[in-house]
């Protein structure tokens, strides 16, 4: 199995073409319950948020055609009152060089920056031995999801400090009639199961990539080998659909997890968040 860490500049700079040309712009909206496209921009509403793609802003021309659309976008956010923040998703190597600049200024400010990894899909669908009592499955197709979902849902937002409800997540995947996935790793316990950790799998339409996303495993569980197993279940249900890629946005402490699986780090990503000041 390659290592991802050991991959050459040629491979890095493919899989980033691959990267920018299929994942940026409509690919990251799918799931919205609206969008639109102004210009290079994919602009997208979900609930109470929103969300700002492109694949590049170089045709604009100039840095301060790129301050007018900023504007011009917190200005559009802003005419929606259900719409509490926005995220405008930036890339480490984005043009112009001075970004982050231009969208503090106009009141958008960085979160956590995470590493992009993309890779093939065969080389996460590996055999991944865990723990006793611990079973990995999908759980969106069955007839207790609603419950399943919350539960994990309710995991993830403890560990995180945050995100999705279950109610926001069962009405994406209604949304996304079966292209996305939920998958969760349980623990038997004395009453049952608990859930441990969870994650989706996101086939993009019109791509070859599928996105992993989650993986929020509990403390006392973490470095058993759950989040790789999950990981691995979900690449072989994507090899089924006909995928070739796996892309995932990472934090630090999965980066090296999925490197070892073969992901290359490719870039960079900041969300930069627009919040609606209170009355």
């Amino acid at each position: 199995m390659p290592d991802g860490s050991q991959a050459t500049d040629q491979e890095r700079a493919e899989l980033l073409e691959a990267y920018d040309a299929q994942l940026r712009g409509s690919a990251e909206v799918q799931g919205a319950v609206s969008s639109d496209h102004v210009g290079p921009l994919w602009r997208a509403l979900f609930n109470d948020g929103a969300f700002v793609s492109y694949e590049s802003l170089e045709g604009l021309g100039s840095a301060d055609a790129v301050d007018r659309l900023i504007a011009e976008t917190v200005e559009y956010f802003s005419s929606f009152p259900q719409v509490k923040e926005f995220e405008w998703k930036t890339r480490g190597h984005d043009w112009p060089p001075d970004l982050d600049q231009r969208l503090r200024a106009h009141g958008l400010e960085p979160e956590e920056v995470e590493t992009v990894m993309v890779g093939e899909a065969t080389h996460l669908a590996v055999d991944v031995e865990l723990p006793a009592g611990v079973t990995v499955r999908r759980v969106d197709q069955l007839p207790d999801r609603d419950a399943l979902v919350t539960e994990a849902s309710g995991v993830a937002a403890r560990i995180f400090g945050g995100g999705p409800s279950g109610q926001e997540m069962l009405e994406r995947l209604d949304r996304m009639q079966g292209r996305e996935q939920f998958w969760v790793a349980e623990a038997a316990t004395g009453a049952g199961s608990q859930v441990i950790c969870s994650g989706r799998l996101a086939m993009v339409e019109g791509t070859e990539f599928a996105g992993i996303w989650g993986g929020s495993t509990l403390p006392e569980w973490r470095g058993q080998g759950v989040y790789r197993a999950l990981t691995a279940a979900r690449a072989r249900a994507a090899l089924a659909e006909g995928v070739r890629y796996i892309n995932s946005d990472c934090t630090a402490m999965s980066r090296p997890i999925l490197e070892r699986s073969g992901l290359v780090a490719v870039t960079t990503t900041t969300p930069y968040l627009w919040r609606r000041r209170q009355a």
